[in-house]
Parts: C-alpha cells; sequence; structure tokens
C-alpha cells in the first residue's frame, strides 16, 4: 500500500505496466494510482497517487522507478485499458476539526508513543527503516495543514507492515482523529510483543 508523502520505489518488469510507465512519462503527468490487492474485485476501492521522481529505463525495458505517495483516493468506476487496470476515482480530504485542542492532545500523545516505539527498535532495525523509508518525520506545527494529515502518520503506517485490508482502511479515513485512535491500537499491539 502506498502512503502519501511516503517514498515507494518501483521494479516495473511486466510489459502492461511498462506501457503504462512509458504513457505516464509521455503525457507529462508522471503520476499514476496504486491499490493494493483485494480477492475478487483486482484492486481494493480506496489507493494513493503515485508521483513519480526519476526512472531508470534498463536495456531489457524493466525499469526502476523512484515515486513517492501523494493524493487519496477512492475507486468510483473500474476499467482496462491495453491489460493494466484504470479506474475514475475521487480525491480525498481530511475533514477540519474545530475542536483543536482535543485533537492537539491526541496527536501529540500518539507521536510520542510512536517515538517510543521506535527508540525501542534496535539500532540495527532502525538503521534498516532509515535506509527504506528513511528516518521518522517530525511532528508538524499545524496537523491540519495537508489535506492527508501528518505526513509521520503515513510514514509510521508505511513502517509497520500491517495486513494490507487493514492499512486500505486506514487509508480511506478522512478523520484525523480517527487514524490517530487505529494508530494508537497498533502501538499498543506491538509495545507488548
Amino acid at each position: 500500500v502506498a502512503y502519501p508523502g511516503v517514498p515507494c520505489p518501483l521494479h516495473i518488469f511486466e510489459p502492461r505496466y511498462r506501457l503504462m510507465m512509458r504513457r505516464c512519462m509521455e503525457t507529462g503527468t508522471k503520476k499514476f494510482g496504486m491499490c493494493s490487492y483485494e480477492h475478487g474485485k483486482g484492486f481494493a476501492d480506496y489507493g494513493c497517487m503515485l508521483e513519480i521522481h526519476g526512472l531508470e529505463l534498463l536495456p531489457d525495458g524493466r525499469s526502476y522507478v523512484d515515486t513517492v505517495g501523494g493524493s487519496r483516493f477512492r475507486v468510483l468506476r473500474r476499467s482496462q485499458r491495453d491489460g493494466y487496470h484504470t479506474a475514475d476515482i475521487e480525491y480525498l480530504e481530511d475533514q477540519r476539526v474545530d475542536d483543536l485542542e482535543l485533537l492537539r492532545r491526541l496527536h501529540d500523545s500518539v507521536y510520542q508513543q510512536a517515538q517510543d516505539w521506535y527508540q525501542r527498535l534496535g539500532t540495527r532495525l532502525r538503521d534498516q527503516i532509515d535506509r527504506q523509508y528513511g528516518t521518522m518525520p517530525e511532528k508538524e506545527d499545524d496537523m491540519q495543514a495537508s489535506i492527508n494529515g501528518p505526513i509521520w502518520c503515513w510514514w509510521l503506517l508505511s513502517v509497520l507492515q500491517l495486513d494490507p485490508a487493514y492499512q486500505t482502511t486506514v487509508l480511506s479515513l478522512t478523520s484525523l482523529k480517527d487514524r490517530l485512535g487505529h494508530l494508537r491500537l497498533v502501538l499498543e499491539y506491538f509495545s507488548q510483543s
């Protein structure tokens, strides 16, 4: 599952996706959507746009693609084009909250919980996470500045490697308060393990 603001390096080797990458680059959009696989549907109802930051084309046609997650979306209609999935989508935005004091306390508490969990990991594991996902993002001053909420939430979800169906559920939430509640429960579970 791809997340807003989180790097998502890809190795593209299937001909249909090689064609899709070529079209993304030729049209200049340099964006495409990614959803997790879902049995019976082909792909989940929610996903994340990926922005192409770099593409290394190999002599045999494969490519390494550096992408970063952008906007979240909900799938409205599914279709196919030349073997790859396409969809009509609507973008998601977090709902703004008026009672910022309550949200700030929850946000700061879960952020501290995440930092504590991260620091309890061994140096070797932290170094591995840092190489793959980057270091844990700092807490933003304005937690509602982005329509996707704080980047550190998405970074944490990416690092935790949870069940894809659960990840998609959290990706679909438009309430930062609800997302923080899920993160709190997951961190409590991992802290007990």
